[in-house]
């Protein structure tokens, strides 16, 4: 896990939210079961400062949560880009689609309500940007369906892969959601069509370009 005191420090020295965002944060710690499961602020500027350098056009966000990370990344978005966020939970959506209504980027934005495995498929959108952050369990087979929708060049950011540090613990049986991680690593890690750096952003992202 990140140390208390280096989590506090980099959000001392990261750019504050805007109001929307800071608004968002706080309902989720007071409205949520599992609010740790929400991007917070250091990683989304930086999901939203990357937006700004590569412009994508097109951004697939694999688990919208409450909608903070996406909200994040349309806010760096051209007029004319768009995100397309698939999640499975009905009992969030209320609550991400109020502020996406609330944001004056919000428009950029496309939710879609089911299961990923299934939409992906079915999706006829080349990407430039896709941001998995859903099921751990479920990573392997987000990055086998989503690569071929990503164009050449284009980048995949996965977060968590680090997992609180149990990717490097001695466990012969580890829980689906650290077992899926760990395959994810490794199937990125020997895939010849794309190059990757694990960056320790909060709790790990990897970030990946397709050859």
């Amino acid at each position: 896990m990140i140390n208390r005191q280096i989590l506090e420090y980099t959000e001392a020295y990261t750019t504050g939210e805007d109001p929307l965002l800071w608004q968002l944060n706080r309902e989720t710690h007071l409205k949520t079961y599992y609010p740790n499961m929400l991007s917070g602020k250091v990683e989304g500027k930086f999901l939203e400062m990357l937006v700004y350098m590569l412009r994508p056009k097109r951004i697939l966000e694999i688990g919208t949560f409450t909608g903070y990370s996406a909200l994040a990344m349309a806010k760096a978005l051209s007029d004319d880009g768009l995100l397309y966020t698939i999640d499975s939970n009905e009992e969030i959506e209320p609550f991400a689609r109020r502020f996406f209504k609330q944001a004056p980027y919000g428009k950029k934005i496309r939710f879609i309500l089911g299961d990923a495995l299934r939409i992906i498929p079915d999706l006829d959108i080349t990407f430039d940007l896709i941001f998995i952050d859903a099921d751990k369990n479920h990573y392997p087979d987000y990055y086998k369906l989503s690569l071929p929708k990503l164009r050449k060049g284009g980048f995949i950011l996965a977060d968590n892969v680090l997992w609180g540090g149990k990717v490097v613990e001695e466990n012969k049986s580890p829980d689906k959601e650290t077992q899926g991680i760990m395959v994810f690593n490794e199937m990125v890690k020997n895939d010849s069509s794309t190059e990757q750096v694990m960056l320790s952003v909060r709790d790990g992202i990897m970030l990946i370009r397709k050859l």
